[in-house]
């Protein structure tokens, strides 16, 4: 101890400020006078070991760390500065010590700063990837797959398409079908195209749901498919005839980058033709407010299924005739997301949809059965939701069928239409506050804390390193 000299200013500084003392006060504990207590401080002149002594004795400091060296910081600054961003501005060892021992407070908050930032930067690259996987344009997503562009431009905007929707009135107004739609197709496509419809059994058609044979003049619809789905590929085929000119423009309107995109938009709203045409928009729209928008009496009454009526729900946006704006989403029990829709466009950023804690997700362990939630946004947004299981065609023996389910949503101010809304409840105690679920967009955007269901830490905030504390989620942060 006496063979070196010790400077520790700023840590005498420290001592006398956490105290509350004046440079004249601890002077005169010490026996020294303020002028060279002041000289201490400002490391103009060392500490003797009597004078070491003196404050372990009056203050009781350990001696010891009145002689360490902040060596942790030193090497926590070195390791800053070796970042490519500051390596040109890399101080020598002897300037990263005066630092650290003169402003050791400033140098922690540098070094605290300095591992948030890396730590961001390693959340924004996987944002970036997170992105690139969702098809959202990214300066490193690099090219989209065509179906991703597709699925993103009509998540993106309103699902409804006035010229479709006029085509389809006078085309169901042509066939006049009553009861028989199938039955009105298929003779409509006989008797105009010469066109044959057929049933195949899985053995001879076991790859496609339907297929057009141009040679033969005949449309295979496979069987594995429902009553309901059957009715819809065959409305599809006869639609993409019938409205050929109608569909090409509102696939133009899409602005796509591909012919490969183009041609994948084409069979999207054929099949938005031919909801159109199986629940035409007067009589459809009548009915959903006459039900309070009971998708189970809707599928019953114009003969299609739980997913069509649903998805025929977020069309109903004619201007004087527009209905609740509800969205839909439609996932597989894996978690992926195989379609987005909404009347006024999907809400990504407000409702997201990618939260565990959804009934979407809890429906796979109750098949068949409807689920009524009302969950809650962290920005205090809060909407009415409907989850179900979804039939997909018919596997044989030994083959694993595809199987999703689906949620319907609303804001939650419009319940009171909707019958769904008599399901949720109201907070004991607490009248005109409903009972809800707080959920987050996604586990990557959500700042809830605490939360049990959460799979990934969020990209916003950086990780909670204190080894002495955990939290209920697997991964806790600050």
């Amino acid at each position: 101890m006496a063979d070196r000299k010790i400077f520790a200013g700023p840590r005498i500084r420290r001592i006398r400020n956490a105290r509350g003392l004046t440079q004249t006060a601890m002077a005169g504990g010490l026996g020294i006078s303020p002028s060279y207590l002041n000289l201490i401080e400002r490391n103009q002149r060392p500490l003797t070991v009597q004078l070491i002594l003196r404050l372990a004795s009056v203050y009781k400091i350990d001696a010891e760390e009145l002689q360490g060296e902040a060596g942790g910081t030193t090497g926590a600054l070195r390791e800053m500065f070796r970042d490519p961003l500051l390596a040109g501005e890399l101080p020598g060892d002897q300037e990263l010590a005066e630092i650290a021992e003169n402003a050791p407070n400033a140098a922690a908050a540098m070094v605290k700063l300095f591992r948030a930032y890396r730590e961001q930067t390693e959340r924004l690259t996987d944002l970036t990837e997170l992105l690139a996987r969702e098809g959202r344009a990214t300066a490193v997503a690099g090219a989209r797959l065509p179906i991703d562009e597709v699925r993103e431009v009509l998540a993106h905007r309103p699902n409804h398409f006035a010229s479709i929707e006029d085509e389809a009135s006078s085309f169901a107004a042509l066939l006049d079908p009553g009861e028989d739609l199938a039955g009105a197709l298929k003779a409509w496509l006989r008797r105009e195209l010469g066109i044959v419809v057929k049933v195949l059994p899985v053995a001879t058609m076991p790859n496609w749901r339907r297929r057009y044979d141009r040679h033969s003049q005949r449309l295979f619809i496979s069987e594995r498919l429902s009553p309901f789905d059957q009715l819809r590929e065959i409305a599809t085929e006869a639609c993409l005839i019938r409205m050929s000119v109608a569909v090409a423009r509102a696939i133009q309107d899409l602005g796509l980058s591909s012919d490969e995109a183009r041609r994948i938009a084409r069979f999207e709203l054929g099949r938005y033709a031919a909801h159109a045409l199986m629940m035409p928009y007067a009589a459809f729209h009548a009915a959903a407010v006459r039900a309070r928008y009971d998708v189970d009496v809707l599928r019953s009454r114009f003969g299609v299924s739980f997913e069509q009526a649903a998805n025929r729900l977020t069309t109903l946006r004619r201007p004087g005739a527009a209905a609740v704006p509800f969205f839909m989403l439609e996932v597989d029990n894996a978690g992926n997301r195989f379609r987005r829709a909404g009347a006024e466009g999907y809400p990504a950023s407000r409702f997201g949809g990618g939260c565990p804690k959804l009934s979407l997700h809890a429906a796979f362990g109750q098949p068949g059965q409807i689920l009524v939630e009302a969950v809650e946004m962290p920005d205090g947004a809060a909407y009415l939701t409907v989850a179900r299981t979804l039939e997909g065609p018919q596997g044989a023996f030994g083959e694993r069928p595809r199987r999703t389910a689906l949620l319907l949503g609303c804001d939650i101010a419009f319940r009171d239409e909707v019958i769904y809304g008599q399901s949720v409840a109201p907070v004991a105690g607490k009248p005109g506050e409903l009972a809800a679920t707080p959920v987050g967009p996604a586990c990557r955007f959500c700042e809830r804390s605490g939360c049990l269901a959460r799979a990934e830490p969020p990209v916003t905030r950086p990780l909670g390193l204190d080894e002495m504390v955990t939290g209920l989620s697997a991964f806790d942060y600050q």
